[in-house]
């Protein structure tokens, strides 16, 4: 039997789809627009943490991939030309193109043995043809497997490839289905290494009848549930974007009595939120009342910071903690400046042009942390896509800096995504901070409203990223501002099966008239339970409670992961 586990020839195997078994749970991800780095480094993540089967579902910015079996001379042009990247992947098959209309699937799925402890590669591809098939009928498009080869056929053209890998008996990459792809851009290729056979669409084949992405998406999804019989379909979707401008329908007249932006509300309202009638900020419960507490602690620590010439986020997200930790002489410090390249929905920190980086500014934290004496300290930044890095190169120096005169000092970083830069995010890591924090805020279906510049799939790669690198890991949630509880629990499921080791879940705050509404105030109790289950998880450390932000309890938190993260 002949098998090659990527794009191109699969001999049919004896093994019987049996061998593959019930699904209990399959976790669909919808993801939008998600550059091909990221999605591998997802699935790399989830492959090796999650307990579940994961469906990530997804378009690709263009890009051409390489398997191992690829020939150079199948890429006929610079991929540079056509504005796509060129990628060698760990799959089989030969050379593929991904790009904006066409649906790529990744599952990553535990097969069953089949014989002496292997798996059946080859059912696992035909079961993959099938849902492929089947889901395509219910647009009235008759496509099919065609002898020696893999994928699946409208005549003697392809409407979409399949390239897999199976390692330790859980599979990653999957199949691209051209529902509408610029076809022109499979010229500057030989597909899948076959010059004597063309490549269709969906939409060539059906015309003007042509169903949207996300009617196709809903199919596969059909398909998938019933071929691979999946007993509990858990599905997030991020918000669907057809194009560029599809929030030109909240128009003011949507909006009247409107105090937030237009487009804060308009993201909300795409996300399914009703801002304007929930907002209930001006109603704040009694257990989010904070009472200021400027004791001598307090006014010394903001002397000193303001002597040092530095920001903390304490000060410009105003964080209700900020009496309580600077009061016990801990504080999280802000480097990069106090002005933001994004403007994310929630948060209060200035947005204008930012200021040209100070070279110094990591001596002059160091010079802060030994002062204190503090034994954790916490490092965060303003997001700073103005720089080629992201900051990176500064994180990197603070850390340095820092251990160079006080060694024992634990160091937690909260970082940005860095654009998903694997150097920049290289830079951070290689700084070997004791906690690599980064937020994924919100859940997958407010990620648009709450942080347009950002991306789900992308935050949870770069903390696959990091945990890769062997740190302990951390992220955190907010919640208010329109989620559900189920939506909630799968965000924090995600957090978990990319081996992320500390949670914190915190209360939403509307900083001001022009942020995101409070849609919901969340009580003590919800937040005991949505804590219990993220502990169900495995998390090592939770830090659950209307007041809980990032940094809150940092230490503790750091400490009790530090026993439990082997």
């Amino acid at each position: 039997m002949e098998r090659e586990n990527g794009v191109g020839r699969v001999e049919a195997g004896q093994g019987g789809c049996a061998t593959l078994g019930r699904m209990d749970r399959l976790r669909v991800r919808w993801l939008g627009k998600v550059p091909y780095t990221d999605a591998d480094q997802l699935q790399r993540s989830l492959h090796q943490h999650a307990v579940d089967d994961y469906l990530l579902l997804l378009e690709h910015p263009h890009v051409y991939t390489l398997g191992s079996a690829a020939k150079s001379e199948h890429v006929l042009i610079d991929p540079v030309r056509v504005g796509a990247e060129l990628v060698h992947v760990d799959r089989g098959g030969d050379v593929t193109y991904h790009g904006p209309g066409q649906l790529v699937g990744y599952p990553i799925v535990s097969l069953g043995e089949w014989q002496a402890g292997q798996r059946d590669v080859v059912a696992y591809v035909r079961k993959i043809e099938s849902v492929l098939v089947s889901a395509l009928r219910e647009f009235g498009i008759e496509a099919g497997r065609s002898d020696g080869y893999t994928g699946v056929w409208v005549g003697d053209e392809k409407i979409a490839a399949i390239g897999v890998r199976v390692a330790r008996g859980r599979t990653r990459h999957g199949f691209a289905l051209n529902v509408d792809p610029d076809l022109e851009m499979f010229e500057h290729i030989v597909p899948c290494g076959i010059h004597d056979r063309g490549v269709t669409s969906v939409a060539a084949v059906l015309g003007d009848a042509a169903p949207s992405m996300e009617t196709v998406v809903d199919a596969i999804v059909r398909a998938f549930e019933r071929e691979f019989e999946a007993r509990d379909v858990d599905r997030a979707d991020v918000v669907w974007r057809n194009s560029l401008d599809d929030l030109s329908q909240f128009s003011r007249s949507h909006l009247e009595g409107a105090s937030a932006p237009v487009r804060l509300i308009g993201r909300l309202a795409q996300a399914g939120v009703d801002g304007i009638a929930s907002d209930v900020s001006a109603t704040r419960p009694d257990w989010m009342r904070v009472k200021a507490n400027m004791g001598p602690e307090f006014v010394a620590l903001k002397k000193r910071v303001r002597d040092a010439g530095l920001n903390t986020v304490c000060e410009e997200a105003g964080c209700p903690n900020i009496y309580e930790c600077w009061s016990q002489g801990t504080a999280t410090f802000m480097i990069l400046g106090e002005r933001c390249t994004r403007a994310c929905g929630f948060c209060l920190v200035d947005t204008r042009k930012p200021e040209p980086v100070d070279a110094d500014e990591p001596r002059r934290v160091a010079e802060s942390v030994l002062q204190m004496g503090l034994e954790h300290v916490v490092i965060t930044c303003v997001a700073r896509d103005d720089l080629d890095d992201g900051g990176s190169a500064i994180f990197a120096a603070t850390v340095r800096a820092i251990r160079a005169v006080s060694p024992m000092t634990r160091i937690e970083l909260l970082i940005s995504d860095c654009q998903g830069k694997p150097s920049s995010l290289d830079t951070i890591f290689d700084s070997i901070p004791d906690v690599l924090n980064h937020n994924l805020e919100t859940v997958a279906r407010l990620q648009r409203a709450a942080r347009p510049s950002a991306n789900y799939a992308r935050s949870l790669a770069v903390l696959g990223r990091a945990k890769a690198r062997g740190l302990t890991t951390k992220s955190g949630i907010i919640v208010g501002m329109g989620e559900t509880d189920d939506e909630v629990r799968q965000a924090v499921t995600d957090v978990r099966n990319v081996g992320v080791d500390i949670l914190t879940i915190g209360q939403y705050l509307r900083p001001t008239k022009h942020h995101l509404p409070v849609v919901r105030w969340w009580a003590p109790d919800e937040f005991v339970r949505i804590g219990e289950f993220a502990e169900s998880l495995g998390f090592a450390h939770v830090e659950s409670g209307p007041l809980v932000r990032s940094s809150y309890h940092a230490r503790d938190g750091a400490e009790r992961a530090a026993a439990n993260v082997r």
